[in-house]
């Protein structure tokens, strides 16, 4: 009898295991539907082009004779937001001199239409902004600059004559002053 007992429990068990398991199961499938379904709207109708780190490179290394400054930066980053005006002021002086900014976000997908639109919007940026969204930081870190550590604010200032990273944030004359070791 206890041995009937004890196997019929043990069934019991077993079978309420696997029922449970079916359970996580289906429930886990539908949560990645979920997000899945919420990745797609995320990423319907954003203003601004969306690359991996592949899709990005190349921007890292044009020779058509311009300067380019590559900022990496976030609307979460409060330094990255404080030295925002003085890239665009850079920008608006100098794009006559073929210097071009290039404002790389590190927005998550849930950010971009809620908080990345709307600052670029009301801040009327005219630099070019393009949305890195790669997981893999660390891959591509290290491809940007061996000297990044993976901080933002974070910029590479860049010609077919010299290339140098900064991972710190700028005041306007800071970053006039590197920009001038680039267009003398």
């Amino acid at each position: 009898m206890n041995k009937l007992l004890i196997f019929g429990f043990v069934i019991t068990i077993f079978f309420s295991c696997s029922e449970k398991k079916k359970e996580d199961k289906e429930l886990a499938e539908t949560a990645d539907q979920e997000v899945i379904a919420k990745e797609n709207n995320t990423t319907t109708d954003v203003k601004f082009p969306i690359y991996d780190f592949d899709g990005l490179e190349p921007m890292l290394h044009k020779d058509d004779g311009k300067t380019y400054i590559i900022n990496f930066w976030a609307t979460w980053c409060k330094p990255c937001i404080e030295e925002m005006p003085y890239f665009e002021r850079v920008y608006a002086e100098q794009k006559g001199n073929n210097v071009e900014v290039i404002l790389v976000s590190l927005d998550m997908p849930n950010m971009w239409k809620t908080q990345l639109e709307p600052y670029v919007e009301n801040k009327e940026i005219q630099s070019k902004v393009v949305i890195l969204d790669d997981p893999k930081q660390n891959d591509w870190i290290p491809k940007v600059s061996e000297k990044w550590g993976g901080a933002i604010p974070a910029t590479l200032i860049y010609n077919k004559d010299n290339r140098t990273f900064y991972e710190r944030g700028f005041t306007y004359e800071e970053l006039n002053k590197e920009l001038n070791k680039f267009i003398k």
